[in-house]
């Protein structure tokens, strides 16, 4: 039924080009096999690709189940790398508590659709990209802020620009990341946090390559 109606009658197809572990229909009963049984009889021809190998230590092939596991679990590299380009979110910047603000690492809130992909809670260096095309490295938090929040809903992603203070406030944001830093852990104090912030900051230039500005003359 769905190939004579997606297939046959909407697409017209003469050619369908799947993986070689292509599958469809309920409860995934439909093959490669089946779906060239039913070409031969429809009059179109199946051509199954190979599967391509990930690369990737403890993944075998490329697939969208490997990548979303690997965002998941915060290897963002080991998904660059299935993707063949950074892995990326977006979303609107809202305005939050600004609470990074009063601790002298101000963020941008960027509210990601929920029914995408985020990575796995911790700090990341990644690139904030604006929507003219302007970019700034950044040190981006995901997680619930359990040192300021005992049982948090859902986890917040939260870029800090290096060496930028920019109004971003109803922009849309693209976050290209580069590589997982830390995990997300809670602090004792407030100072033990903005301590660790300025290392997480520290790393993110380094990975990035960001040079420090001079200090004022």
């Amino acid at each position: 039924s769905f190939v004579e109606r997606v297939f046959v009658d909407g697409l017209g197809a003469r050619v369908v080009v799947v993986g070689e572990d292509f599958h469809f229909g309920r409860g995934r009963a439909g093959d490669v096999a089946m779906l060239t049984d039913i070409g031969h009889e429809r009059d179109f021809a199946v051509r199954p690709l190979g599967l391509v190998a990930a690369g990737v230590d403890g993944v075998g092939a490329v697939s969208s189940t490997a990548i979303r596991a690997a965002v998941a679990a915060g290897d963002v590299e080991a998904a660059a790398v299935m993707l063949g380009r950074p892995f990326e979110i977006r979303g609107t910047v809202e305005s939050g508590d600004r609470r990074g603000r009063t601790i002298g690492f101000p963020t941008a809130n960027v509210a990601v659709p929920s029914e995408y992909a985020i990575p796995g809670d911790g700090v990341y260096a990644a690139i904030h990209c604006r929507p003219d095309g302007t970019e700034y490295p950044c040190a981006v938090n995901i997680g619930r802020r359990p040192t300021f929040y005992a049982d948090a809903a859902v986890s917040l992603v939260e870029s800090h620009l290096i060496d930028t203070s920019a109004d971003l406030y109803g922009e849309t944001a693209a976050i290209r990341f580069v590589t997982r830093l830390r995990s997300e852990r809670r602090f004792e104090s407030v100072d033990a946090l903005r301590a660790q912030l300025d290392l997480d900051v520290e790393a993110a230039r380094h990975v990035l390559g960001v040079v420090p500005p001079a200090p004022a003359p």
